[in-house]
């Protein structure tokens, strides 16, 4: 620990958090959050101006490729040690009803669901936190079985968008109002109001919201009629071939494909899957954006690790001509090869 951990400031312990993550020191991470709340900060800010932006950070540098996967591994689970650190130091007894925090199935980025389960907690809110990957049929079974006021439901990846609308549907069927965040729904929630749920931006904005149950069940229906063109649910069907279809073009076009570990060939038919399912999401809630945003992160993921732009754009193009009678989705692919022309510039 140095010095500046003596003060009881965020700003003057947020780097000495951020060295207890990378060096997986739990003991002194919890120390850190101990010390600010006997200083007399509030549990809450705790959680949202240290726990939550050295967890970006983590991501941040993952992304960068100056973390491995073990390391960031590490950390997130250091960072939740501390937020039950913080649960305990404060022990809020639940005055209010029950609201049950989830998230998506398939979404394994837990953390920031624990966070605003928390922050509920601390507002009086008698909260059970499901953790990561929900499936909707177990969601629905413990609805049925505990009275809850709401659902609270997160989502990091886009790509979850067509699952969380099931969920969201079967949540409501049980007269249960459900409210979402994350970034799987847009920065801006867009996605959200394209499913005609409600979004908030923040813990603190998801307490809010659950104070006023108008404005809770008070939202617009879903925007889907373009799903009667039939490409999202084609494309979903297809996802296998197209995958085994892109690895096969791959290999063919790049030689050294072929001499992939089984590591390195499992990272390959990762990417490729990932590249149909955001194709799909974004033909789900039709909106390229959610597609090109992909792209452009995937191409700063792998240029750091050193993957050339042009297998991806091989993909693309790949991909685009097994769906050339899908127009919604050629023209997203279209456009993801155009964010990838950009990117290829700007590293040359």
């Amino acid at each position: 620990m140095t010095a500046a951990t003596q003060d009881t400031s965020l700003e003057a312990a947020y780097p000495d958090y951020l060295h207890c993550l990378a060096e997986a020191d739990e003991h002194s991470a919890i120390e850190v959050a101990h010390r600010l709340l006997d200083g007399g900060v509030a549990a809450d800010r705790v959680l949202l101006d240290l726990v939550a932006p050295a967890q970006a950070e983590v991501g941040e540098r993952w992304a960068r490729n100056e973390w491995s996967v073990a390391q960031e591994h590490a950390a997130t689970h250091i960072s939740e040690r501390v937020v039950a650190a913080v649960a305990a130091y404060v022990d809020v007894r639940p005055t209010r009803a029950r609201i049950v925090v989830a998230c998506m199935d398939g979404e394994w980025h837990a953390l920031p669901a624990r966070l605003v389960a928390e922050v509920l907690r601390l507002r009086g809110w008698d909260v059970t936190f499901l953790g990561a990957s929900v499936p909707a049929a177990h969601l629905v079974s413990y609805l049925h079985r505990y009275d809850a006021y709401a659902v609270a439901l997160a989502s990091a990846l886009p790509m979850r968008l067509p699952h969380a609308h099931r969920m969201i549907e079967a949540c409501r069927r049980s007269d249960v109002p459900v409210l979402v965040g994350g970034r799987g729904f847009g920065v801006d929630g867009r996605w959200a109001r394209r499913l005609g749920v409600p979004w908030a931006p923040s813990a603190p904005a998801a307490a809010d919201l659950f104070d006023d149950e108008r404005a809770l069940r008070a939202v617009p229906p879903a925007d889907l009629v373009h799903l009667a063109d039939d490409e999202y649910a084609s494309l979903v069907s297809r996802r296998g071939e197209l995958i085994d279809s892109a690895l096969a073009e791959l290999a063919r076009r790049f030689p050294a494909v072929r001499d992939h570990s089984p590591a390195q060939l499992d990272a390959t038919v990762s990417d490729l899957g990932y590249i149909v399912d955001f194709l799909a999401a974004a033909l789900y809630v039709d909106d390229g954006s959610l597609f090109t945003e992909f792209i452009e992160w995937l191409a700063t993921i792998l240029g750091s690790r050193e993957v050339p732009v042009a297998t991806m754009d091989a993909s693309l193009e790949h991909y685009g001509r097994l769906l050339h009678d899908f127009p919604r989705a050629v023209g997203h692919l279209q456009r993801g090869r155009a964010v990838l022309a950009v990117a290829n510039r700007q590293a040359a």
